[in-house]
């Protein structure tokens, strides 16, 4: 197999940490050497070349190289009503979100709309994403279809709710039930998809769905849970008034065995200390999503209680509550959000919370970063892609600085090119 050599500065955490910082991370001019799916081996151009003098060289200069984003919690179905005005979330979603979901029940919309989704991630570097589909069987399918075929890394699963939803777009205990079995037996760990049971949040299923996917997610021990904790004061209070017999909002997921290792939990902006402790002993993960807190008005992530509680935080752009599929410039607001609350965040701990930090979360080895045996997913960021960059990082050497100032600049020209498995996906046309 011919090997490929990738030149440029690379950047990775090769090894986990709980300080990502500057003594933490790689970062070189140098070259990613690639056979097939995967990276053999990371070093100087130099001696890569020596090593393998029959390569394919794809030169990228002085831009960085850094491992392909990961993206833990958006809403494929929400693409195309990003940036709707107004509401906060329950209203927002009745308003927009619920008719929008209504036209995956068409099996060629939802191929066209997780075509273009899909587009949209890698032209902004991510190369894995945790997704949400709707409520339609298909909407799964058909994105795990498109994923495939390009041997993407990627979670998704079929929305689950029963009430508080219209008619259209409920099912029932039993078919949400079956459904997921059957997305599992067909679509998880086929090439590098995952399965993710999926209720959308507590409000929208019955005791009985919830006690029905619980049993469900209790029956694998590789398969993944993604849904909603504690985004917004209103959803906080119809939680308790649904579920009286349950302490708190975590506490409705937990009494259904649904808090593990493997469960992500979008936003927890107002979290009880119980409800840390807990997802901090049962290994839940966060999916921490500033544009979309912002957006909605629902409230600042405390990222020092988390940590407090070693919570696994992972960043995410909740499109389309957020309003980019950008990591970087999500990156960018999570500072402005910390910031509001006196917090300080290092930039390079931003990076390794999308990339090295959420593959750790995952418990996905191989991805995000480039030891070798890890597969060749990767971005390609041109810190020099307009004039305002070009003069603000003229003299940048730092991975750091360079990193704060494209997560407050970036845009579409910053993704020079997007690889995933070792193959090209995107690429920048000036």
């Amino acid at each position: 197999m011919t090997i490929k050599l990738i030149t440029g500065h690379v950047v990775h955490f090769p090894n986990s940490t709980a300080n990502p910082q500057q003594d933490t991370v790689e970062f070189k001019q140098g070259a990613l050497a690639i056979e097939d799916e995967k990276i053999v081996a990371v070093d100087s151009a130099d001696k890569l070349k020596q090593r393998y003098p029959e390569a394919n060289i794809v030169d990228y200069g002085n831009k960085l190289i850094v491992p392909g984003f990961i993206d833990t919690h958006l809403h494929f179905p929400q693409t195309e009503m990003i940036a709707s005005f107004g509401e906060q979330l329950i209203d927002w979603l009745n308003k927009y979100t619920f008719p929008t979901e209504r036209q995956f029940e068409d099996p060629a919309y939802s191929r066209k709309i997780a075509d273009f989704f899909l587009q949209q991630l890698w032209m902004n570097g991510t190369t894995t994403a945790a997704v949400w589909a709707t409520v339609h069987k298909n909407s799964a399918e058909q994105l795990f279809s498109v994923a495939y075929e390009r041997n993407m890394q990627l979670l998704t699963g079929k929305v689950c709710m029963d009430r508080h939803c219209p008619d259209y777009l409920q099912d029932t205990p039993e078919s949400a039930q079956k459904e997921s079995a059957e997305l599992i037996a067909q679509w998880h760990n086929k090439g590098r998809l995952k399965y993710a049971i999926t209720p959308r949040f507590a409000p929208t299923s019955t005791e009985k769905q919830m006690a029905m996917l619980g049993e469900l997610m209790s029956s694998y021990n590789d398969v993944y849970l993604q849904t909603h904790l504690s985004e917004n004061q209103q959803e906080i209070a119809w939680v308790k008034e649904l579920y009286p017999d349950c302490k708190n909002y975590l506490d409705v997921y937990d009494k259904y065995q649904m808090v593990t290792e493997r469960s992500l939990f979008g936003h927890c902006i107002h979290m009880e200390d119980d409800e840390w402790r807990v997802i901090s002993e049962k290994g839940g993960i966060v999916a921490f999503c500033p544009r979309s807190n912002l957006f909605l008005g629902s409230g600042l992530y405390n990222l020092d209680k988390a940590n407090a509680f070693n919570i696994k935080t992972t960043l995410a752009t909740d499109v389309g509550g957020g309003d980019s599929f950008s990591m970087l410039r999500t990156l960018g607001e999570a500072y402005k959000v910390f910031q509001l609350q006196n917090i300080t965040m290092d930039p390079l701990a931003g990076l390794y919370m999308m990339t090295r930090g959420a593959a750790d979360a995952l418990q996905l080895p191989d991805i995000g970063d480039f030891n070798p045996g890890t597969y060749a997913d990767f971005t390609v960021l041109d810190p020099h892609f307009n004039a305002l960059s070009s003069l603000r990082l003229k003299d940048a050497d730092k991975a750091e600085d360079i990193l704060f100032a494209l997560s407050m600049l970036a845009d579409e020209r910053t993704t020079a090119a997007t690889w995933i498995a070792g193959k090209p996906v995107w690429e920048y046309q000036q």
